[in-house]
């Protein structure tokens, strides 16, 4: 496992938040599928500034037939990992943990926020995400709480423009439980891609 996810993170790549399009073959989408054991779950990502408390991106990862992450606008790329239009695929225990590990940093922490849903309500939210993208920048919350809003349960989480504001009203859906990751990266994204990332997330 130390092997693989250094590999997985000698070429990751930033790239800009824009609508670009990306999309991964069959292939790779096929190859990649991965589904977390246990219940269908939704865990909305919240980046989150160590400076001010203001919130920087969000992100919803859904474990329903298979675990994605919905990454609107995102500059999570890595070329061994299939996305198509905003939704990361293969989202197995490794492939989170980079996700996770490449947001947190000296200046952002990460929270956590996952809730146990429906099998249905999951695969509807999966269905919803490959349909939205590619997003526009500034537009991550926003996309992300109008998905939530069509699920069963979600209906009145509300339209948000600020990472914070769905944070805070995603907390008080029943049985959401919390966490939160904080790392001590360098500042600046592009380091914290980079080779110190990797030393730190090879002890997992």
């Amino acid at each position: 496992m130390r092997k693989f996810i250094l590999c997985l993170l000698l070429p990751l790549a930033l790239m800009g938040c824009s609508a670009k399009s990306e999309w991964a073959s069959d292939e790779m989408v096929t190859r990649m599928a991965y589904r977390e054991p246990g219940p269908a779950t939704l865990t909305l990502m919240s980046m989150i500034s160590n400076r001010s408390g203001g919130g920087a991106h969000t992100s919803l990862m859904i474990n329903a037939s298979q675990r994605v992450i919905w990454d609107p606008a995102g500059s999570f790329k890595h070329s061994e990992i299939p996305e198509r239009n905003d939704v990361i695929y293969g989202v197995n225990p490794e492939v989170y943990s980079v996700f996770k590990g490449a947001h947190a940093r000296e200046t952002y922490h990460v929270v956590m926020q996952e809730v146990v849903v429906a099998p249905e309500v999951a695969e509807k939210a999966f269905a919803i995400a490959r349909g939205l993208g590619p997003v526009s920048q500034t537009q991550c919350t926003t996309s992300t709480s109008k998905l939530l809003s069509q699920l069963p349960g979600f209906e009145n989480i509300g339209s948000h423009l600020f990472p914070k504001k769905l944070m805070e009203n995603f907390a008080k859906i029943p049985g959401v439980k919390t966490g939160r990751l904080f790392e001590d990266d360098a500042g600046d994204k592009a380091t914290a891609f980079g080779t110190a990332q990797a030393t730190k997330l090879t002890t997992f």
